[in-house]
């Protein structure tokens, strides 16, 4: 079975600028999505997918294809993750090259490692699903969310569940965001089997803002011993 790793790394970024490419701890930041999706040794292909010139350069000298650049239509604000996906799967089709597995990884994950990519294919191998995805366990139960009414007064989302143990209220997750794993013949399918690949919250961080960043930073330090606590 032929599988492709598709990292998705568009030039523009609005709240950190050029964050795909920033240094993180002496590399570009998408160099870590570069070299867990190789140490995995899973990916007959690995390519970036973007429309940005200085990205390409950096993917290609750190080992990654960009066999073609990604158009405007998908390079945009509104274009999904999966219009890129189906995009870069019909432009390997006029190179005449197919997959059967595609994992899409996105460029900003400092704490993604070979590891959680082989398990999680493995997983994703071992069930009957059209696509994986990675998520995390909320730390605090959301069934006691608040919300900020109409008169400016906090209120419970789920009164019913003011007096439950937290023990006894059923566990929730998220999206995190790092990788997703697909059946290519699944990319145009609206309804998916989705099984789940469940990681710990010190594996993980979104990097949206500033302040993820500077937290990043922080965890990465203090993961790979370089703080002394």
């Amino acid at each position: 079975m032929k599988n492709i790793a598709v990292i998705t790394a568009r030039g523009g970024s609005k709240r950190i600028p050029r964050k795909n490419i920033k240094e993180f701890f002496g590399k570009p930041m998408i160099c870590y999505a570069i070299e867990a999706a190789q140490k995995s040794k899973i990916f007959n292909a690995i390519m970036v997918s973007t429309d940005d010139n200085e990205i390409a350069q950096i993917a290609k000298k750190y080992g990654a294809q960009v066999p073609f650049m990604r158009s405007k239509e998908t390079a945009n604000d509104f274009a999904t993750t999966e219009d890129v996906l189906i995009e870069v799967m019909n432009e390997y089709k006029k190179l005449n090259e197919e997959f059967v597995h595609l994992c899409c990884i996105y460029p900003c994950v400092p704490f993604l490692k070979a590891d959680a990519l082989k398990a999680a294919y493995n997983k994703f191998l071992e069930s009957d699903a059209d696509s994986l995805m990675p998520i995390v366990r909320f730390s605090y139960p959301i069934q006691r969310a608040l919300k900020i009414n109409k008169e400016g007064f906090l209120e419970f989302r789920e009164p019913q569940y003011i007096r439950a143990r937290s023990q006894d209220l059923e566990p929730a997750y998220h999206d995190i965001g790092m990788f997703y794993f697909y059946k290519v013949k699944s990319l145009s399918t609206k309804e998916r089997k989705i099984m789940y690949f469940e990681m710990k919250e010190s594996e993980i961080q979104d990097i949206d803002a500033q302040e993820d960043w500077d937290m990043a930073e922080l965890k990465y330090k203090i993961i790979n011993n370089r703080v002394l606590l």
